[in-house]
């Protein structure tokens, strides 16, 4: 059996700030740290404008313990900020498999896992056309394309950080686009072949909106069917 996820796990958001996830369930302890379920919530020490400031986890469906009715949560559960960008999550307890194999017709053998189950390689995200400054004295759409790649993806988050902005403002998924602000194609967050182009147009009037204190910053996050993920940022700035 996986790693579960427990109140123990060191938990750093892309800005360095560390989880503190507090447990619903009093049940089950491992080393002093308690079993976290679906719904659990955490905060973040995190210091950036806007603040990650916390998260809510969410099982994957991999694992079929529960506890009160919950799904038990995996260390390998995808998991994100409020801000929409992908946690770093890590578990140190030792894991002992005493489980009994389930009867099998004689004759038969177990079948093997699933290859996208035991696949332990990151996604690889990378930002091929970075984004140019925008000039309000000569305006022009910021575009910047990113490549993904995975034996086993799942899907793609793309975020929009206004850095210097508070939460919710500050953040905007734009996995889906914004009608006449900002073309993405595809679009979606469906990932279903191995690579994959996301292409990113931010329109004139949308940019015209936009601060020229902080910089901006459009975070790709790349996540496998095992949870596994990566992130690539590009950043531009707003000038007069």
């Amino acid at each position: 059996m996986p790693q579960v996820l427990t109140t123990n796990a060191f938990i750093v958001c892309p800005h360095g700030g560390v989880g503190t996830t507090m447990n619903t369930s009093i049940h089950w302890t491992i080393n002093g740290g308690f079993v976290t379920l679906d719904g659990d919530a955490g905060v973040l020490s995190c210091v950036n404008l806007p603040p990650c400031a916390g998260y809510v986890l969410q099982s994957m469906g991999l694992n079929a313990t529960q506890m009160d009715g919950r799904k038990v949560m995996l260390a390998t559960d995808f998991t994100q900020s409020f801000t929409g960008l992908p946690l770093v999550i890590t578990e140190f307890h030792q894991v002992f498999d005493d489980s009994t194999p389930a009867p099998l017709p004689v004759g038969q053998p177990a079948p093997p896992l699933p290859p996208a189950i035991t696949d332990t390689t990151k996604p690889s995200v990378n930002v091929v056309v970075p984004p140019l400054a925008f000039s309000n004295s000569s305006p022009a759409p910021v575009s910047a394309t990113f490549s993904l790649s995975a034996d086993f993806p799942m899907q793609w988050i793309l975020t929009l950080i206004h850095q210097g902005m508070p939460r919710p403002a500050g953040a905007v998924d734009l996995t889906n686009g914004i009608p006449g602000s900002a073309d993405v194609t595809p679009r979606g967050g469906d990932w279903n072949s191995g690579s994959l182009t996301v292409n990113v147009v931010l329109q004139i009037p949308y940019l015209e909106t936009f601060s020229q204190a902080q910089p901006h910053d459009l975070y790709m996050t790349g996540i496998s069917q095992r949870g596994l993920s990566s992130f690539a940022k590009a950043s531009f700035t707003v000038g007069p």
